[in-house]
């Protein structure tokens, strides 16, 4: 492994959406129409309330669901389920990416603010099925989201994970703090960021790890 700031790493956590397949896939546009139909629905609002209400929850509460499950006490089970039916046939298999991550020496994981089935299913559409040692979804964090350190904590803990012997990859900016503050590496999977706690930055992943195992 040539980048020596990564030569200790043997668990490596990787972010779902916009991160593991890239954003020009667009599946985020689908569960952001699904996330305001169910709001509109559930809380009997039009829907530019719902559209309002799905991006203030996000910049509070780090994701929709937190909101709706703090501010309204909405049962987590049906909107998870509701707002990942989505069509991923602009999910294109990656095989080189599928090479890269199968290479990296130690634990591989997924941790996604989305349901676990969620992360099993776009996974399978990216070909990555079977390449991950473990999909962790929101509800294996007692449906706390990330950015939330307790989340963070839930999932480490569970999976055994050594945070000063691991690196994430991550699109969200703000998922990166805390890790950063456990000792992990952080990695920005997209354009640049100044944040302190941003150690590496890249477009392209696979690109990224190939210097990491070639």
């Amino acid at each position: 492994m040539p980048y020596d700031a990564f030569t200790h790493v043997d668990y490596w956590v990787f972010d779902l959406d916009n991160t593991l397949y890239p954003p020009e896939a667009r599946l985020f546009d689908q569960i952001e129409r699904l996330m305001a139909n169910f709001v509109k629905r559930e809380l009997k609002v039009n829907e530019e309330t719902a559209h309002k209400l799905r991006r203030e929850y996000w910049h509070k509460y780090g994701t929709t669901l937190a909101g709706l499950m703090h501010v309204h006490d909405i049962d987590p089970d049906p909107y998870l389920h509701e707002v990942h039916q989505i069509d991923l046939r602009k999910i294109e298999a990656a095989p080189e990416l599928k090479a890269a991550i199968t290479t990296l020496p130690g634990r591989k994981i997924i941790y996604t603010n989305g349901s676990r089935l969620h992360g099993e299913k776009v996974a399978a559409a990216r070909g990555l099925a079977g390449v991950f040692d473990a999909i962790y979804g929101v509800e294996d964090a007692g449906y706390v989201s990330k950015p939330d350190r307790a989340a963070f904590l839930k999932i480490f803990e569970a999976d055994k994970l050594k945070t000063k012997r691991a690196a994430m990859f991550e699109d969200d900016t703000r998922n990166l703090a805390i890790p950063h503050s456990m000792g992990m590496k952080t990695v920005l999977v997209g354009p640049p960021d100044p944040a302190p706690h941003i150690q590496h930055q890249t477009e392209d992943l696979t690109a990224f790890l190939r210097r990491l195992v070639c």
